[in-house]
């Protein structure tokens, strides 16, 4: 138990220490990056600058925890070797399995604890960039570019919205040149038009839109003015704004009910349900990294070439990771199926690294 606790020590040292190089690179190039975006703009200073750069990193942060792990567990296991304590463990008839379980499934619990607590609040943060941002630049709503199409609906009506340009007032989202068709939904799932509204503004209140001069036309009857007119809504704020921010503003908690609120509404909840299941694999990939790095480094430090071998873990890391984009890029198109997308890589990283384990410790 103490040498399973010594070795999960010095694992998450290592982590940390590379958590604290990869964190300050990334801050760094965020830094650069939003100064670019933002030039030329004087009224914004540098506590602007730094804000928004803060609440864009944790999210590219997590995205790269499992270079963290790989690093981070490559570091400390290395310096275990050059040390002479994985030949004393050895020796002692220490298997290798014992030694590198303890801290893969460490990984694995910090996965799961990435995804429960770390996501939510990253994407909470990534979201108020999104705002933070569109309120410095003048832009609108976060994302936005030009006119903007919402859709809404459940299973008796269909509600396509389309607006001429967009904005924040306080808390709601206010849309101007409003143009909304209203549809129902037949029996057999069919769709047939039942109106069209026409306004000048709308605003999304809780649980309606409060629509300014609006005319209302129905199929063979005139057209009906109103000042104002109050239309229910099943969209709120933060459904609104799901439309205009990537998948990665979506907190873990959050990603069912907006693939099932997309579904109803009749858009693709195909990139919401891939986040969800590469969330869910996260866990998963952090072990098989951790594993990977301490599977090329156990090569004794006396016989030479645990240099090359741990590039050659670095360069097979980094493989995994494109992997998993590339996959990602499938499943978003439906080449391959999302479950397969999402999982395929972490599953073949990790059976790679049990498989060089049995090679290297077992012959």
């Amino acid at each position: 138990m103490r040498l399973r606790i010594y070795l999960l020590a010095c694992t998450l040292l290592g982590v940390l220490a590379a958590l604290a190089v990869v964190s300050s690179v990334i801050v760094l190039v965020d830094l650069v990056e939003v100064s670019r975006s933002l030039a030329g703009r004087d009224d914004i200073g540098f506590p602007q600058l730094l804000e928004l750069t803060l609440l864009k990193s944790p999210a590219i942060i997590l995205l790269l925890l499992p270079f963290v792990f790989l690093f981070g567990s490559m570091g400390a296991f290395v310096t275990l070797n050059r040390a002479g304590e994985l030949i004393a463990m050895r020796a002692a008839g220490v298997s290798a399995w014992q030694f590198i379980l303890t801290p893969a499934a460490a990984a694995f619990l910090i996965g799961l604890l990435s995804i429960g607590l770390l996501n939510p609040l990253s994407a909470t943060l990534n979201a108020r960039f999104e705002e933070r941002r569109a309120a410095l630049t003048n832009d609108g709503l976060p994302g936005s570019t030009g006119e903007i199409w919402l859709r809404q609906g459940d299973g008796v009506s269909q509600m396509v919205i389309h607006a001429a340009s967009k904005d924040l007032v306080g808390s709601a989202i206010h849309l101007r040149g409003v143009s909304i068709f209203i549809q129902s939904v037949g029996e057999a799932g069919g769709l047939e038009f039942t109106r069209r509204i026409d306004a000048d503004e709308a605003l999304l209140m809780p649980g309606y839109w409060r629509l300014t001069r609006a005319r209302e036309a129905r199929a063979g009857s005139e057209s009906i003015r109103s000042e104002v007119l109050l239309l229910p809504s099943t969209m709120d704020r933060r459904s609104a704004m799901e439309k205009f921010v990537t998948p990665g503003a979506v907190a873990f908690w959050d990603l069912p009910a907006t693939i099932k609120s997309a579904e109803l509404a009749g858009y693709s909840p195909a990139a919401y349900q891939l986040r969800l299941q590469q969330l869910s694999a996260t866990p998963l990939l952090l072990a098989a990294m951790t594993m990977l790095a301490a599977t090329f480094c156990l090569r004794l430090w006396r016989l030479g070439d645990l240099a090359g071998l741990a590039g050659l873990g670095v360069a097979l890391g980094f493989a995994f990771f494109f992997l998993n984009q590339f996959c990602g890029a499938l499943g978003l198109t439906d080449i391959i199926p999302v479950m397969l997308a999402a999982w395929a890589p972490p599953l073949l990283a990790f059976l790679s690294a049990v498989t060089l384990l049995f090679y290297t410790e077992d012959g």
